[in-house]
């Protein structure tokens, strides 16, 4: 074969070996992610399984054992789900190296054929005589160069290609090792998975006999929800009085600064009137410039520059929020169906976030302490604002801070209360002035 064709052969093959290898840095790329998705799921699981540990330390079954094996059966799924996609990019990898070493195994075939062409060519006239009748029957002394520099090439084009074959069939080597490693570790995932699957249905059967059981309370959860429900309104009764109460405090604070700038504007009026009329006796030039306005400290809806500079920052800090505690939301915002009583509504103002026993409770955001108040059903419940908005943190104890007190984000204001049930759950909320939001769209997703 030509010299040239055979380049260009080789040069194909190059290029169809680095496709073959980005294809596999894109699989690689979406493994990295997959991995970190199962690692951080791994870590939920754990931390459920440590939460839901300490509510079925009662006899009894609650509410918040309940919610606590539906997130874990939650977590599961999602693991399952995620040892799907490890499956998909096992194949998708173990296509990309079953090509590769097809591509290996017909380049080094070729490789073979042509290989043993040129030894049988070589076989033919590559005795020391024939070489010497070869170059020396030459007609030109340039002729004899081209013919000895022919003769080169030539042998060391075998010599080459004899390397090239052999780093093919060490390359080979190398793919069929590979491979067997992929399909091992394949069939490890499949077994974790079939593991997490066992896991899955012992989740389900517990979930179901937790329902029946709590099925059968009915009038006890009846009697719960309606304590809920009271304490649930005086808590939002108690927030929109302080909201009521901090715009009255912004707007009058507003209006005593609107005045006494008022003030000051007519002092110096008069002041400038006096010293016009003293120099008009003395007949003096009077004096025409009007005083200059001062810029309000207050501005628009009674908050201060400052304030209002707080309440943008934390507009934009929207789905970027800490989390206040660490754990899971087991009571989502708004009108909801209850868990276990078909048909039977229930409304949040916030999120319920489950966690740990006397886990601490950290603020969102900077902002002032506005009120720190004991409430029944509610325990200790803390206000902070933050501009025009307000963040609750309810069913407290061991609060750590108390009204006027600036807190910075990430700030300890207490540790979360743990019920009657042993279930140890924090109530959140966010307002903006009198209007409720929903916390979810807040918090930084975990």
């Amino acid at each position: 074969m030509p010299l040239h064709t055979r380049y260009a052969r080789r040069l194909v093959m190059m290029i169809t070996l680095f496709l073959l290898a980005h294809m596999g840095a894109k699989a690689q790329k979406s493994r990295e992610q997959l991995e970190r998705e199962k690692s951080e799921n791994q870590n939920k699981m754990k931390e459920i399984q440590g939460i839901l540990k300490e509510t079925s330390v009662q006899k009894n079954v609650n509410l918040g054992q309940l919610r606590a094996i539906n997130q874990q059966i939650s977590a599961q799924k999602k693991q399952i789900d995620l040892l799907s996609d490890d499956v998909g990019i096992l194949n998708k990898e173990l296509n990309v190296l079953v090509k590769e070493q097809q591509e290996l195994a017909k380049n080094l075939e070729k490789l073979k054929v042509e290989y043993g062409h040129m030894i049988y060519e070589a076989a033919k006239r590559n005795s020391y005589l024939n070489q010497l009748v070869f170059l020396f029957s030459a007609q030109s002394f340039h002729q004899f160069a081209l013919r000895y520099k022919y003769l080169k090439q030539y042998t060391e084009a075998r010599e080459d290609q004899a390397k090239e074959m052999q780093a093919l069939t060490e390359k080979l080597h190398a793919e069929q090792v590979r491979i067997a490693a992929k399909k091992e570790q394949k069939q490890k995932v499949l077994t974790v998975q079939v593991g997490e699957s066992k896991k899955l249905e012992g989740l389900q059967a517990k979930q179901n006999e937790v329902v029946k059981e709590l099925s059968q309370k009915e009038s006890e959860l009846r009697k719960q929800i309606e304590q809920n429900r009271r304490a649930t309104n005086l808590l939002e009764a108690n927030i929109r009085r302080i909201a009521e109460r901090e715009r009255k405090e912004r707007l009058e604070k507003e209006r005593k600064e609107r005045e006494a700038r008022e003030a000051r504007i007519k002092a110096e009026k008069e002041r400038l009137a006096k010293e016009n009329a003293e120099r008009t006796k003395k007949g003096e030039a009077v004096i025409v410039a009007a005083p200059k306005a001062e810029e309000p400290e207050i501005v628009s809806g009674g908050l201060s520059e400052a304030e209002t500079t707080l309440a943008s920052s934390f507009t934009a800090s929207r789905a970027r929020l800490p989390w206040p505690v660490k754990g899971f939301v087991s009571g989502h915002f708004g009108r909801r169906e209850h868990p276990v009583l078909k048909g039977v509504m229930v409304d949040n103002l916030g999120i319920d976030i489950q966690t740990n026993n006397g886990e601490l409770v950290r603020s969102v955001y900077d902002g002032t302490v506005l009120d720190v108040t004991e409430m029944p059903g509610m325990g200790d419940v803390i206000a902070i604002q933050h501009g025009d908005y307000m963040t609750i943190y309810a069913k407290m104890n061991s609060v750590l801070v108390r009204p006027g007190q600036k807190v910075k984000a990430r700030d300890t204001i207490g540790r979360v209360a743990t019920d009657s049930d042993g279930t140890s759950e924090l109530q959140f909320q966010i307002w903006k002035n009198t209007s409720r939001l929903n916390p979810e769209g807040w918090l930084a997703p975990r």
